[in-house]
């Protein structure tokens, strides 16, 4: 087997360890769930303004807000971060001076 075959299986495997609960050193990031509507309006933003800013759909972040879905993944670390420093993710996105 080649290197990069025997790289892909090990790193499979230990994603099914880690999937089956088994320890195996992974470092998991985990976010808590966050009041969006708040973030929005710490930032000063309009539903349509703020989902235009961040790449998300109205209708998502509608259904945030009413606690009709949660974000996840890259969305929730997004949001994470705009709540903490929503200056420097703007400016990141060349939103803000």
């Amino acid at each position: 087997m080649s290197e990069v075959f025997e790289s892909i299986e090990r790193g499979m495997l230990e994603a099914l360890a880690f999937a089956k609960g088994n320890d195996v050193g992974a470092i998991v990031h985990q976010f808590e769930a966050i009041d969006i509507k708040k973030i929005r309006k710490d930032v000063g933003m309009t539903q349509v303004d703020f989902a235009q800013a961040f790449g998300i759909s109205v209708g998502t972040l509608r259904h945030w807000e009413r606690g009709d879905r949660k974000s996840t993944g890259p969305a929730l670390v997004l949001l994470n971060v705009v709540a903490k420093e929503p200056e420097a993710v703007l400016r990141a996105l060349s939103l803000a001076a």
